[in-house]
């Protein structure tokens, strides 16, 4: 997939005519892969090359901070996912004050037409764009072949970011998967902690996440934890370690059988798979730590198709 952070600097004569699916995409969600497949649809048919617009940020932490909401994905994984699903080409537009403040005459002719030289575009229902969110797909429709996607519905509500963001915050992790067409997941690197899981013979990689992303509610979880390439079944305690004076909060996943050096360093990523338990405070860490094995049992059987 080629990839243009900011507008391609293309003579327009030299790029040619695309099919431009357009959306923030926080997560990919069904709904979003909707939008996405029903461009490639239209490229493929169109005989021309399909492109996904997305942006850096939300636009609510440019507009709105206060009500910025965690995203569900990092923007490399967004990428990732695109890539994955057959895009063409990928465009991320900084949203800036200046790219926020174009009205939507000016999006149509210096970003559609100009800088990627559109053809059709690919939109969802609820799309909105320019100053003050005055245009809207009727609008682009009126000028431009434009094929407006219809929400995607399950259990008879719409698929929202929203709505996940909600189903991750209370530990439906299995709820979110099924919105998301993946299991939810977090990225970032595995820190220095305290040491305890090592001392308990139930090693622990302490990973801190990607800021600003969407993280699951306090507890245990069933997941599997990705690493030099590798996946491997992982206990996963989200939470504030209550068992531990003054420990605070902590991500951290014990990768069971997992037999390889320090992890210190290295980038890892966590999908949650289910989520097993609240979290707990013990009397003592030995009972802690018979529950630690108990979880490492659960979550073998509960992925016991994830090998190494």
């Amino acid at each position: 997939m080629l990839t243009f952070f900011g507008l391609p600097d293309f003579q327009r004569d030299r790029l040619p005519p695309l099919c431009v699916s357009i959306g923030v995409f926080d997560g990919l969600h069904l709904g979003h892969r909707e939008v996405v497949s029903a461009g490639m649809r239209d490229a493929r048919d169109s005989g021309i090359p399909c492109a996904a617009l997305t942006f850096d940020r939300h636009p609510l932490a440019l507009l709105r901070p206060e009500q910025a909401p965690p995203m569900l994905c990092s923007l490399g994984e967004r990428l990732r996912l695109l890539e994955g699903m057959g895009v063409d080409m990928a465009v991320v537009v900084p949203f800036d004050l200046k790219f926020a403040s174009q009205s939507p005459d000016e999006f149509l002719s210096s970003v559609l037409r100009e800088s990627l030289n559109a053809q059709r575009v690919v939109v969802g229902h609820d799309f909105r764009f320019g100053r003050h969110r005055v245009g809207d797909a009727a609008w682009l429709s009126e000028r431009i072949s434009t094929r407006v996607v219809p929400p995607v519905e399950m259990d008879g509500e719409r698929v929202s970011s929203s709505r996940i963001r909600a189903m991750v915050a209370s530990g439906d992790v299995e709820g979110a998967a099924r919105l998301l067409g993946r299991r939810f997941s977090i990225e970032g690197f595995v820190v220095p902690g305290n040491r305890l899981g090592t001392t308990l013979g139930v090693p622990t990689a302490n990973l801190a996440p990607i800021e600003g992303i969407a993280l699951p509610s306090n507890g245990i979880y069933a997941g599997v934890a990705t690493v030099d390439g590798k996946a491997f079944p992982a206990a996963v305690s989200v939470g504030d370690r209550p068992t531990v004076p003054g420990a605070g909060f902590a991500i951290e996943a014990h990768l069971v059988d997992y037999v390889g050096g320090s992890l210190y360093g290295k980038a890892m990523r966590l999908e949650f798979a289910r989520r097993l338990r609240n979290e707990e405070r013990f009397d003592t860490t030995d009972a802690m730590l018979v529950q630690m094995r108990r979880d490492i049992e659960e979550v073998r059987h509960v992925l016991e198709d994830v090998h190494a």
